[in-house]
C-alpha cells in the first residue's frame, strides 16, 4: 500500500527531473567533446581499446617528428659530402697534370698554391655544423671541433702551412626511434667519412708466448671483446675476427707480434675497457692514454685520411716530385674518393629510409585515426535525435509538474 502525502508529487517529479538533468547533460557533454565516452563506466571495452589507439597516435607523430628532423640533418650532411667529393675531383685533376712531367718546378709549387686552399676548404667541410649548431661529422662529441689543424713549415714553402689534421671526436653516434623499437643513427662519424685507406696496425711486440691473466675486455672500433684469463693470442686473434668489427687480426710471421687491419677505409679505435690486454701486446700505450692516438711508439701504422693524402700531394708539388705525384700520391687519392663516393650512397640510403619512415608514420596515423573515431566519435545524428527527445520529455515534465502542485491532500480525500 502506497503512503499518500503532500510532499510526494514533489518528490517524485524533483527525483524523475533530476535524472532527465543528468541524462541531458550527459548529452550535451557528448555532444561537445565530440565523443561517446564520457567515462570508463560508458564502454568499458571500447575506453580501453581508445586509450591504446590515442597513445599510438601519438608515438607515430613523434616518429613522423624524429624522422623529419633525422632527414632533414641528412640532407645538410649529404651536401657537404657532395662539396666535398667536388673538391677531390679537382684536386685529382692536378694530380693528374703534376704527374705527366711537363710543368717545371715553378708551375708545380703554383699548382701546389690551389691544393692548400683546397685542403683548407676540405677541412671547413669536415667541420661544418648542422642547423642546431652540433657538429656533423664529430660522432656523439656535440660541444668540439671534430678536425685539428696543426700548422708548421714546410720545406719551400713561405709561412706556416697545414701539416696534419687530428680527429677530435668520437666514434659512437646519436640514435633517434622512428618506428616501434627501430633506430636510426643521427650523426656520422668523420674518421669514416674523411678517410682515405685502410689502417694496417703492427705490433711488434712478440705476443707467441703471451697469455692472458685476467678477465679483461678490449675495445675495437666502439666493439667490445671479452678475454678470459688463460687465452693465448691466437684465441685473441679468433676472438677479434669473429667480434664484427671491420677489423681483420693475425699474427706476423716474421715478428710475432699481433697486427690489425681494417676491412674498410677508417681509422682504428683500440682501448683496454677492462684489463691491460692491448697494451701487454705492445700496440697501445697506458689506459691513461685515449685513443685515436694513444698507440705504442713501437707500433708501425700505415694508410692516413684524406687529409693527409692531399697533405702529401702539396708538399710533393712544393718539392716538384713528379714521381710521387704519379705514384703514391694519385693512388691515395683514388682511394679518398672511392670511400667518398661509399660514404655518400651511405648518405643516400640513410635518407630514403629516413623518407620510408616518414611515409609509413604518416599511413599509421591515418589508420588509428580510424579506429579512434570508429571506437570514440560520436554519431551527431543520433546524438541530436536523442537530445531534443530528452529536451522534450523534460518540458512535459515541467508542464506536468505545474499542474500537479496546485493539489494537496484533501484532492485525494473526496
Amino acid at each position: 500500500m502506497t503512503r499518500i502525502s503532500s510532499n510526494m508529487n514533489n518528490a517524485d517529479i524533483q527525483q524523475n527531473l533530476r535524472l532527465q538533468e543528468s541524462r541531458l547533460n550527459k548529452a550535451n557533454n557528448a555532444m561537445g567533446n565530440q565523443t561517446r565516452i564520457q567515462s570508463l563506466r560508458d564502454d568499458p571495452i571500447a575506453a580501453g581499446h581508445l586509450v591504446r589507439y590515442q597513445s599510438f597516435e601519438t608515438r607515430t607523430e613523434q616518429f613522423e617528428k624524429n624522422a623529419q628532423i633525422l632527414s632533414d640533418r641528412i640532407s645538410v650532411q649529404e651536401g657537404y659530402i657532395h662539396q666535398t667529393v667536388d673538391i677531390m675531383q679537382r684536386v685529382r685533376e692536378l694530380a693528374v697534370q703534376g704527374a705527366n712531367g711537363i710543368y717545371s718546378k715553378d708551375d708545380m709549387q703554383n699548382m701546389a698554391v690551389e691544393v692548400d686552399q683546397l685542403l683548407q676548404e676540405l677541412v671547413q667541410n669536415a667541420n661544418a655544423v648542422s642547423a642546431d649548431g652540433s657538429p656533423l661529422f664529430a660522432g656523439i662529441s656535440t660541444n668540439r671541433t671534430p678536425f685539428e689543424i696543426q700548422m708548421g713549415p714546410v720545406a719551400g714553402a713561405d709561412g706556416a702551412m697545414i701539416t696534419g689534421v687530428l680527429y677530435n671526436g668520437s666514434i659512437g653516434t646519436n640514435t633517434t626511434e622512428v618506428d616501434e623499437n627501430s633506430y636510426m643513427a643521427m650523426n656520422a662519424a668523420g674518421n669514416r667519412v674523411f678517410w682515405a685507406e685502410n689502417q694496417q696496425l703492427y705490433g711488434l711486440r712478440d705476443a707467441g708466448a703471451y697469455t692472458v691473466t685476467e678477465e679483461s675486455t678490449i675495445s675495437i672500433d666502439g666493439t667490445d671483446i671479452a678475454v678470459h684469463a688463460g687465452d693465448n693470442v691466437y684465441a685473441i686473434i679468433a676472438k677479434i675476427n669473429d667480434s664484427g668489427a671491420a677489423v681483420k687480426a693475425s699474427l706476423d710471421p716474421v715478428t710475432n707480434g699481433l697486427n690489425l687491419m681494417t676491412t674498410d677505409a677508417h681509422q682504428l679505435w683500440l682501448e683496454d675497457s677492462h684489463g691491460k690486454v692491448l697494451y701487454d701486446l705492445g700496440l697501445i700505450k697506458d689506459s691513461s692514454q685515449r685513443p685515436p692516438y694513444n698507440l705504442a711508439a713501437s707500433t708501425r701504422l700505415s694508410g692516413g685520411s684524406l687529409f693527409d693524402t692531399v697533405i702529401a700531394f702539396r708538399d710533393a708539388l712544393i718539392r716538384g716530385d713528379t714521381e710521387s705525384v704519379g705514384g703514391r700520391v694519385l693512388g691515395g687519392l683514388d682511394a679518398a674518393l672511392d670511400n667518398l663516393e661509399t660514404r655518400l650512397s651511405e648518405n643516400g640510403s640513410m635518407y630514403e629510409r629516413a623518407q620510408a619512415n616518414i611515409a609509413r608514420a604518416q599511413k599509421n596515423q591515418l589508420d588509428v585515426t580510424a579506429m579512434i573515431s570508429r571506437e570514440g566519435d560520436l554519431d551527431f545524428t543520433t546524438a541530436i535525435t536523442d537530445m531534443k527527445m530528452m529536451e522534450y520529455v523534460q518540458q512535459a515534465t515541467l508542464a506536468t509538474a505545474g499542474k500537479l502542485y496546485s493539489n494537496s491532500l484533501l484532492n485525494y480525500m473526496r
